[in-house]
Parts: structure tokens; C-alpha cells; sequence
């Protein structure tokens, strides 16, 4: 297909890569400043008439969406489907451009994308959230296919609580990691050591293993090593310590333990 992206930052720019890859056209990209996404895709301006696309792919932060689709209008011409890449913001946001005709889609690569390059590759087997009206879906679920993902359906109901829960798979488990990486540094060990342990809690979390997959002192309920924890990272740093009070804390609460963390102090 013909596609338009508008944003090549990291989530535009990936898709664009991958989408070309996949066989299919850029034909426009718009961007603040000019030059921004050459290497995507010829460069459009807000003042002429965009070319003919299947497909308008809106990659802003959530913030600019319902205003970059006001700023469209006069733009998009014929192309039938316009779609952005957010996973919180409604499809509705893009009430401007379904009003001059557009069916409206979102399409959210359930995925990190540190970059266009590494981000293409890590599209093909990830899951994306794929919400809209029938023609939207349509055309959003035939890029999810050629591009190797696997979508699911996205309502604007669920979009805040799915977010939630992305952020928390994504960037808590990065806060986590890199608090125990800060500890092993600390102790003069390489963080490399945790990877096994790592891999096996995260596969034991996603095959069900039962009873709960929480193990250590918290979950035993081991105060005084608790303790002897907690005071380690308070001296690595007053922000090690922080963070990780605030992650025991909330490892209690999982557990069931939250009245313990009275006796922590």
C-alpha cells in the first residue's frame, strides 16, 4: 500500500522502515522541520495538497494528535484511512479528519521502539492494538500482517487501562532492573550474573506458574533481611534507596504482606 507518515520520530520512523521493507511505498513524510525523515520517504509540507495514499499514519505525541489532525484537513485530499500510533489517546481524537471523510483508526505497536532502526526489527511478532471503525481496521489489521505482528482488537474504552498496563510491563520492569544493576555495581559484581534469573521470573510470571511466581524475603516474610536490604540501598544512594523502598513496598502489597512494611523502619 501507499502510506503517509506524519512524525518520523521513533515509533513513525519504525514503521516506515519496516513498512518499506515489507514492500510497501512512503510517499510523504511531514515533519516539523524540514529535512526530518529524508531517509523514510520524500518530504511534504502543510501548504500543497498531500499525494495519493491508502493509508495516513499520524506518529505525534499524544498531546498534538487532535490538533496535528485539525492541521490535515485541508491536506489529505482523497486518502481514505487515517490512523495514529498512540495506545492511550481515543480514536476519536481524530474527529477533525473523520469529518471530512477519513475513516479513523489507532494502530499501537505494543512494543519499545528505542530507535527506527531497532525498532523495525523488533516489530515482526509483536502484538498491536488495532482500534477504529470497519474500513480503519480493515487496512490497520492488513499492515499488522505484512509487517509480521500480530494485532488484537483496541476499543477507546479500554485504551487508558491497557496503556497503564503497558507502561507498567515495559517501563517499571527497566526501573527494576536497573535499580538491582546499580546494586550488584555496588557490590562489585557484574549485573550480567541476574540474566538467567531474570528469564526464568519473567517465564514463570507468563506460563502461570502457580503457587505465586514471588519468591525472597518479601514474600516469606523475612523482616530483618528485609531490613538488611533496604539499608544496602540507602547506602548506594539516597535515590537507590527511594526506589527501592517504593518497589518493596509494592512487592508487599502483591504478596499480601502490605501490613509488614511497618516493620521495615
Amino acid at each position: 500500500m501507499k502510506m503517509i507518515i506524519v512524525g518520523p520520530g521513533r515509533a513513525g520512523g519504525s514503521i516506515a522502515l519496516a513498512a518499506g521493507r515489507a514492500g510497501h511505498e512512503i510517499v510523504g513524510i511531514l515533519s516539523r522541520s524540514t529535512g526530518d525523515g529524508s531517509d523514510f520517504g520524500p518530504g511534504l509540507s502543510l501548504e500543497h495538497q498531500f499525494p495519493s495514499a491508502d493509508l495516513l499514519l499520524i506518529a505525534v505525541r499524544d498531546e498534538a494528535i487532535e490538533e496535528v489532525g485539525r492541521q490535515l484537513v485541508e491536506a489529505v485530499g482523497s486518502i481514505p484511512v487515517a490512523a495514529h500510533l498512540s495506545g492511550f489517546t481515543p480514536v476519536s481524537a481524530l474527529e477533525p479528519l473523520a469529518a471530512v471523510g477519513l475513516a479513523t483508526g489507532g494502530f499501537h505497536p505494543l512494543q519499545t521502539l528505542p530507535d527506527p532502526e531497532r525498532g523495525a526489527l523488533a516489530l515482526a511478532g509483536s502484538y498491536v492494538g488495532i482500534g477504529g471503525d470497519g474500513a480503519a481496521r480493515s487496512i490497520l489489521t492488513e499492515l499488522a500482517v505484512s509487517l509480521q505482528m500480530r494485532p488484537f482488537e483496541l476499543s477507546d474504552e479500554s485504551r487508558p487501562m491497557y496503556h497503564a498496563g503497558a507502561a507498567a510491563a515495559s517501563n517499571f520492569v527497566i526501573t527494576a532492573l536497573e535499580t538491582a544493576g546499580d546494586l550488584m555495581n555496588a557490590a562489585g559484581i557484574d549485573p550480567q550474573v541476574a540474566v538467567p534469573l531474570v528469564e526464568r521470573a519473567v517465564a514463570n510470571t507468563y506460563q502461570g506458574v502457580t503457587p505465586s511466581v514471588l519468591t525472597g524475603p518479601i514474600a516469606r516474610g523475612d523482616t530483618a533481611t528485609v531490613r538488611g536490604q533496604l539499608e544496602a540501598a540507602r547506602q548506594v544512594s539516597e535515590d537507590v534507596g527511594d526506589q527501592y523502598r517504593l518497589m518493596a513496598e509494592a512487592t508487599a502489597i502483591r504478596a499480601g504482606r502490605r501490613d509488614e512494611t511497618q516493620q521495615w523502619s
